[in-house]
């Protein structure tokens, strides 16, 4: 119960107050977004370039914390792509979706403050090497398997520059990128611009908490539930399960065992929705797996919490 007060509770607070303050009209809609694109498009990249550009690389990179949780998103996603198509009958476009949201867990906005809160800031290292590739893996994946689906007949290399040209676009891998040059460069950063830096950093996860709960009122309760259920099942059990059992056959140590299954439990991010937007399918289940994954956290992060070490 200590656990649920202490670490869930004061996110799922911040997350509940941003969707009450948009939801009473105290906030506008045209705010939210404002406040997302400042989070997403400023604050959360200095966020990750404080990380990435002093973060131990050789703990942090450690190909077997990788592999366990990479092990359960592409499990997961395979697992949405197969049931969405073979036992809920959606086109295989929409599979793909399904899928897609099964394995984009919401490893930031989500992921870094619950696992701060419970283990402290020196147990991000594992978070951090994890979200680093998480964009690029996830959409490579979803990008490469819709291309196939659809016939698109597109070759690897042009699928390889597609997914390149959507991920240098997005302002986060544009941080993760110059942290990790700085980082295995020895780049000195300015003080007066690392202080800046720092000054937009500590504003990145309690604005994006608020935001991301004023996002949530435009996703509406809608679309097939029965793959919003197989989206949710997946996303916040089955991913951390696979991850979970990967991690202990590897014999990971303990803050990178917290980190993998901490991430992979998390709910699916805003960005299922913008890649089923992308392509025009499974938009309403994408949404409202958002919506019902983010609610049905509060209580399986509190589990998973109780069973880690």
């Amino acid at each position: 119960m200590q656990a649920l007060l202490d670490v869930v509770v004061p996110v799922f607070l911040v997350i509940g107050a941003g969707y009450f303050a948009v939801w009473k009209g105290f906030f506008s809609d045209g705010g939210v977004d404002a406040l997302m694109k400042f989070t997403q498009n400023f604050a959360i990249p200095c966020l990750l370039f404080n990380a990435l550009s002093s973060i131990d690389l050789d703990k942090g990179f450690d190909i077997p914390l990788l592999l366990s949780f990479y092990t359960g998103a592409a499990s997961g996603f395979l697992l949405g792509l197969v049931l969405g198509r073979l036992l809920i009958g959606r086109p295989w476009p929409d599979a793909v979706a399904i899928g897609f949201c099964c394995m984009f867990s919401n490893s930031v906005l989500l992921g870094l403050p619950i696992t701060e809160l419970a283990y402290g800031a020196d147990a991000l290292v594992g978070n951090y090497a994890i979200v680093a590739l998480h964009a690029p893996f996830c959409y490579f994946v979803g990008v490469t398997a819709m291309e196939i689906v659809r016939g698109a007949g597109m070759s690897p290399m042009s699928t390889a520059l597609h997914v390149g040209k959507a991920m240098f676009n997005n302002a986060l891998i544009v941080g993760i990128v110059l942290g990790l040059l700085v980082n295995m460069f020895g780049i000195g950063v300015p003080g007066v611009l690392s202080d800046a830096i720092n000054l937009l950093s500590a504003a990145a996860l309690p604005a994006a908490l608020f935001g991301l709960g004023g996002v949530l009122v435009r996703y509406k309760p809608e679309g097939d539930l029965k793959a919003i259920a197989l989206i949710c099942i997946v996303s916040l059990l089955v991913h951390p399960v696979i991850s979970w059992s990967t991690a202990s056959a590897m014999a990971i140590d303990r803050d990178a065992f917290r980190s993998v299954v901490l991430t992979a439990t998390m709910a699916p991010g805003a960005n299922t929705y913008i890649f089923a937007n992308m392509y025009g399918t499974a938009k309403r289940a994408a949404a409202s797996s958002v919506l019902f994954g983010t609610a049905l956290s509060v209580f399986t992060v509190w589990l998973w919490l109780l069973v880690l070490p």
